[in-house]
């Protein structure tokens, strides 16, 4: 009788931890953290949090998935939460016959949000480069958050607008640097020229 009272039970299995991790309510308190990371540009409590959660549906994607795709003006009706895995985030250039990849993101990254507020086609695709678990908000039901919560609404698309707002200075920085490497190499071609 003490054995079977005193014994140490059984250490759960990797396979009992994983679907531990992976339950809705484990799915969903993640998301909830992920929103109010220092990174996530998020001005909301985790009670805040967990109301724009339950407005999101989980999604799984497998590897090799294009969930966005460059050009498509037709499916801009939602953006994801990336709870685990890595996306490759990818652009066509016209002197390319291939993509080129212009970064990688990671659990805690939103996509799709520029065209979720817009409306407007995609501007790069994305991959799943592993399995992905995510949370995803569609226009339908931020519609309707807006109208049952305004105000937890007004802080997320204030944190969509500073994220959209922060891509765009990262852009105008990158093309700045462009502009000023191409006049240094046309300087240079010009100069050569001269000696010749």
């Amino acid at each position: 009788m003490f054995r079977k009272i005193f014994t140490k039970k059984d250490a759960p299995t990797d396979s009992e931890l994983q679907d531990a991790a992976n339950s809705p309510e484990a799915a969903a308190e993640l998301a909830a953290t992920l929103l109010i990371a220092p990174t996530a540009l998020m001005q909301m409590t985790l009670a805040e949090a967990h109301v724009v959660v339950r407005y999101m549906h989980p999604q799984r994607i497998a590897t090799g998935t294009i969930f966005i795709r460059e050009g498509d003006g037709r499916d801009t009706g939602f953006m994801l939460l990336l709870l685990d895995g890595e996306v490759t985030v990818e652009t066509r250039v016209a002197s390319r016959d291939e993509p080129i990849v212009i970064m990688l993101m990671g659990p805690g990254s939103l996509i799709g949000e520029q065209s979720l507020l817009d409306g407007k086609p995609r501007n790069v695709s994305c991959i799943a480069a592993t399995p992905l678990r995510c949370a995803v908000l569609t226009r339908e039901r931020l519609e309707l958050l807006m109208n049952e919560h305004p105000k937890i609404a007004a802080k997320l698309l204030l944190a969509l607008a500073l994220r959209v707002s922060e891509r765009l200075r990262d852009s105008t920085d990158k093309l700045k640097m462009y502009v000023q490497l191409t006049q240094a190499m046309e300087q240079e071609i010009a100069s050569r020229a001269s000696i010749r």
